[in-house]
């Protein structure tokens, strides 16, 4: 499936949401030790604490369980006491949750200074993720849920990403699928000038494109805001393209049938 039907297939998937996961809302400092989240990119569960993180304008770093997978799930066993996601571990406060309500909450009281989203909304949160999860469908069935062979690195990749963009979501689905941990650097919209494609948007607003702390870290380090954007410190590579990066973590990565 091409790049562009891919995205747009996306794109319905987070109309589904509302776009939930698209805006930082709420700017706080990174807490000192990295949040872990063990997580399914595919599961409704799971996105409705990465749309959290996103809003919050936290990053985590991302231990993927896909079904089948041998890399993290004995872990996250280990850790929680069952194979259930998602799975938030907190190591700033010794906090270990499942049920994406409670982390949610968590995230929010721990993050928020205090401001907690309704609990009586959660429910219709659930119907609406599900729904968007079902766009998902590929021919092999949903991206991002099953576990395939794979190459594991020496350390974490990075990636630049906000939950609801449309093409981070392949990126991260088959990082998932290939068992790849990564710190996930979310790049929330920080305003209304922040939306649309790049070129169109800073020539047409012209507008301050620091809007957040991670969209600042890209516009001083690459010279320009967009995602996703890979850094895999293993082979020295930076690149932005969701194409190319899918087809450079299979190239590296992906283990291959003889």
């Amino acid at each position: 499936m091409s790049t562009q039907i891919d995205a747009l297939i996306n794109l319905f998937a987070g109309t589904a949401r509302l776009w939930r996961g698209t805006l930082a809302h709420r700017h706080t400092e990174p807490p000192a030790k990295m949040l872990k989240l063990y997580d399914i990119e595919a599961c409704s569960y799971c996105r409705l604490v990465r749309e959290t993180l996103t809003e919050l304008d936290l990053d985590a770093m991302i231990l993927p369980c896909p079904k089948n997978g041998t890399r993290f799930r004995g872990e996250a066993r280990a850790v929680g006491g069952k194979t259930q996601f998602p799975l938030l571990v907190d190591d700033n406060t010794g906090t270990v949750l499942y049920e994406s309500a409670d982390i949610i909450d968590y995230l929010h009281r721990r993050y928020a200074r205090g401001k907690r989203r309704s609990a009586l909304l959660h429910p219709l949160a659930v119907l609406s993720s599900q729904a968007a999860s079902v766009l998902m469908i590929r021919a092999g069935g949903f991206t991002g849920m099953r576990a395939l062979p794979s190459r594991a690195p020496a350390q974490p990749l990075e990636l630049f990403s906000f939950e609801a963009s449309p093409f981070s979501k392949p990126v991260r689905a088959r990082m998932c699928e290939l068992e790849l941990p990564y710190r996930l650097r979310n790049t929330g919209k920080g305003g209304w000038k922040d939306f649309g494609p790049p070129g169109f948007r800073d020539t047409l607003f012209k507008g301050e494109m620091r809007t957040t702390r991670n969209r600042r870290w890209l516009a001083d380090n690459t010279g320009q805001v967009q995602v996703p954007y890979l850094i895999d410190d293993n082979t020295g590579t930076a690149m932005y393209e969701s194409g190319d990066i899918l087809k450079y973590l299979d190239r590296t990565y992906l283990l291959h049938k003889d």
